[in-house]
């Protein structure tokens, strides 16, 4: 396939390329993509704004990520911290640095996973900047939303006793990178043996084009629930519990054995030799919701369909603990991802 160099395109070019995908689709974007800044109408709501990284060799490997996968899940990286807030994003900016090794047509892959993204979210890409790099592809998103303040949740208001709630289930992504890391090796060591992947769809999918979980907020709303205090999980379980914790100055408990855990994330991980716990508590880019809610919330909660489990309660005594299958208690710390750790 004949591809097209940037050199031949230019900045201007690639500019030009994605404002013609991109149109505006929220009243609120009134200026987007082409002018010197985003003009977005606010109505008098809280502006939201979060922001993320992607970086190449540190955050994903080219040799098993799909261009298109990797702008979608550049979006929802972006779009979960909002949801995580109980509220809805809008907008989203996102700025590229691009080696010379990507063709136009490279370019053009990855924006239309970003299309994807934008329009299962509905929301406006409404800005950003493309520059070169030397050290392949950098990514930066920030995504915007509005909330009044009234329905805004943060990390610090969880209450002594609340139910703490995960939506979905954990360790996929954890597990899916590493069945990817360990094909990449294989075919290394011998390029004429293909990947096999048949058998872990639902763990690679969950790694490589994650969903932010826009339904558990539509849940909420629809059901007048407004959780105490709420984060996505992106680096761990265990690490976003303690900033819970300690954003509430709270101690927690919680239970092996209400860990939402699907079957092939056990079976793979044993095939590792690996503790399948380790994939729930430690691995991230789950993009799930941890919240925490009161009793008497969580008893209507518990009686409506949806994918949200109970995994334990926040306490007055500032213990994190985790409670064993065998009632055993161990101080839970944070494993997560850890970026400045390679």
């Amino acid at each position: 396939m004949n591809t097209t160099d940037l050199n031949k395109i230019g900045e201007f070019g690639i500019v030009d390329f994605i404002n013609s995908k991109f149109k505006n689709t929220r009243s609120s974007s009134i200026v987007g993509i082409g002018d010197d800044a985003a003009i977005i109408n606010s109505n008098k709501e809280n502006l939201i704004i979060s922001s993320d990284m992607l970086i190449e060799g540190v955050h994903f490997d080219l040799s098993y990520t799909p261009l298109k996968h990797l702008g979608y899940k550049s979006v929802v990286v972006n779009l979960s911290d909002i949801y995580a807030m109980n509220s809805y994003p809008t907008q989203i900016l996102l700025n590229i640095a691009l080696s010379s090794k990507f063709s136009m047509e490279a370019i053009e892959e990855f924006y239309d996973g970003v299309k994807y993204a934008c329009d299962d979210y509905k929301i406006d890409l409404v800005g950003g900047d493309t520059t070169s790099s030397s050290s392949g592809l950098i990514i930066s998103g920030t995504a915007l939303g509005y909330n009044s303040k009234d329905n805004i949740v943060t990390r610090d208001n969880a209450k002594p006793d609340d139910i703490i709630c995960v939506s979905g289930d954990l360790g996929r992504a954890y597990v899916g990178l590493l069945v990817l890391q360990r094909e990449k090796e294989n075919f290394i060591k011998n390029p004429k043996i293909q990947p096999s992947l048949d058998n872990y769809k639902k763990l690679v999918e969950k790694q490589l084009k994650p969903n932010a979980r826009k339904d558990i907020i539509d849940f909420f709303y629809k059901n007048n629930i407004k959780p105490n205090s709420m984060i996505d999980i992106s680096d761990g379980l265990s690490s976003e519990l303690i900033h819970l914790s300690k954003s509430s100055g709270l101690g927690f408990k919680i239970y092996e054995e209400k860990l939402p855990m699907s079957l092939d994330v056990i079976s793979t991980m044993n095939e590792f030799n690996l503790k399948p716990i380790s994939a729930v508590l430690d691995g991230g880019e789950e993009y799930e919701l941890l919240f925490s809610i009161p009793i008497k919330i969580f008893e209507k909660l518990n009686s409506l369909d949806i994918d949200i489990t109970p995994i334990g309660h926040f306490t007055k005594q500032k213990k994190n603990l985790f409670i064993l299958k065998n009632n055993q208690e161990i101080d839970i710390k944070s494993q997560g991802w850890n970026h400045f750790i390679q």
